[in-house]
């Protein structure tokens, strides 16, 4: 599908959502199918999980981008000394001592085998390939939601139909029990009646929990409170009837080539693979490095000599903090380089490993590719088949319809038994139900191809 819908129309459908949405207390309020897809894209914590994703692998383009800059630390030190401790400016040992020290250095790495360029790229790509999963999920979402709202339709049209075969059957076991009484029906007549409705009952009652279910499965991927009380958009019969049949599989495939996400995250994560390989090869080379810093310290004990006394005897004097911060400088800058000679294979193997999932990811691409081939191969053979078996359905529905009729005329004037008319009218229904579920399978079939086209899912066309 197209990358995710136009963001205008997303806007507009959002806040239709927001009108149409219920309270507890409101009467049922229309959802189209394509507000039920722009709500769930809203909603859905997977779709939210994936863009979660996406942002961790931006955070890690950022991080890779910044090894560009050098590194700039400071220090401070202080301590407090008990025994006996060497003061560096009398050379003698003291009892007892606080000392204090501080620092800045600062490392710019200059050469490090292109490593860090090819980390940028490894990383852009790989964010690309994310940003394609989050579209890969948006459309796996939309996929299940169209699938689940033309089910709940299906079940919602199969539970009509078959309240409406109640409705018959209790007629007809009304004029059963009035024609018992008089002695126009036998009891086994009237039996066969009771049994009928009881058999609908049943059926209105499963087609009651398979709406029920559906419904709930919809409202669950829309991330909606399951108590809300919401209509089904019907489609037109017409868009129905109307449904091409005729694609080619071949241009469908390539336009999904280029409209599937999954095929494009798929080709991202092989180019991750590729240039993991230069990254790996980046450990051959050797690694220059620049080094600069600062530092200096200062002592309670810090004193010097300034001379002698009279009786000869050194005399010395403390030194002030500022002299001590001076005296104690000590700057330095310097280069290092690192030559790797042999660190036990680990480059070797680690650039055979990234080989190898550079091949494994090569072989994910072309899989997603024939899976996607098959995939929409299958779609458009279904579609044909779904639009015969619509045309057969319907056909056979009318037959079967014609025929209780005739049967039921008939055993109004007494020719033809209760059997037969029962039999009939479930021929009759089971036409029906098929006929129902034909005519979605098509509508839903037709919506596959327009998945794969990268066309908007609604019942507009």
């Amino acid at each position: 599908m197209k990358k995710s819908f136009p963001y205008l129309a997303y806007f507009i459908a959002s806040c239709c959502l927001v009108v149409l949405t219920p309270s507890h207390s409101a009467a049922q309020k229309l959802v189209p199918i394509k507000v039920a897809i722009y709500h769930a894209l809203d909603n859905n914590l997977q779709v939210k999980q994936a863009r979660f994703q996406a942002a961790m692998s931006e955070e890690d383009l950022k991080q890779a981008k910044s090894q560009f800059y050098p590194t700039l630390n400071a220090d401070v030190n202080g301590s407090m000394r008990f025994g006996r401790y060497f003061d560096q400016y009398t050379a003698q040992l003291v009892p007892s001592v606080n000392t204090a020290s501080g620092g800045i250095s600062t490392d710019i790495p200059i050469f490090q085998g292109f490593q860090r360029i090819n980390q940028i790229s490894a990383n852009k790509s790989q964010l690309a390939a994310d940003q394609s999963n989050v579209e890969k999920a948006k459309n796996d979402l939309v996929l299940s939601v169209a699938t689940t709202y033309l089910e709940a339709l299906t079940n919602q049209d199969l539970l009509t139909a078959a309240e409406q075969q109640l409705k018959l059957s209790q007629r007809q076991l009304e004029v059963a029990n009035a024609n018992y009484e008089v002695g126009n029906n036998t009891l086994a007549d009237l039996s066969q009646a009771k049994s009928q409705v009881a058999t609908d009952e049943l059926s209105v009652t499963s087609a009651q929990n398979a709406y029920d279910l559906s419904m709930l499965n919809l409202k669950q991927l829309m991330e909606m409170d399951p108590t809300e009380d919401i209509l089904l958009e019907k489609p037109d019969i017409e868009l129905v009837e109307h449904t091409p049949v005729v694609y080619d599989a071949g241009e469908i495939f390539a336009t999904a080539l280029d409209a599937q996400p999954d095929i494009q995250a798929a080709e991202l994560s092989t180019e991750v693979a590729k240039t993991n390989i230069a990254i790996a090869k980046g450990a051959y080379y050797p690694t220059l490095g620049f080094g600069a810093g600062y530092s200096t310290s200062v002592s309670s004990v810090a004193s010097r000599l300034v001379g002698m006394d009279a009786n000869n005897e050194p005399v010395y004097e403390r030194v002030n903090f500022g002299d001590q911060l001076k005296e104690n400088e000590s700057p330095y800058i310097g280069l290092s380089l690192r030559i790797p000679i042999f660190n036990r294979f680990q480059t070797r193997t680690s650039v055979n490993k990234a080989k190898i999932s550079y091949q494994y990811a090569l072989t994910n691409e072309q899989l997603a590719k024939n899976n996607l081939n098959k995939i929409i191969a299958q779609a458009v053979l279904d579609l044909r088949a779904s639009k015969t078996r619509y045309h057969s359905t319907e056909t056979a529905f009318a037959s079967a319809k014609d025929a209780f009729e005739v049967i039921s005329q008939r055993y109004d004037v007494g020719l033809a038994n209760s059997v037969e008319l029962f039999t009939a009218q479930t021929t009759m229904n089971r036409a029906e139900f098929d006929h129902i579920q034909a005519k979605y399978e098509l509508l839903f079939r037709s919506k596959v191809i327009d998945f794969y086209l990268g066309n908007e899912i609604n019942f507009e066309n």
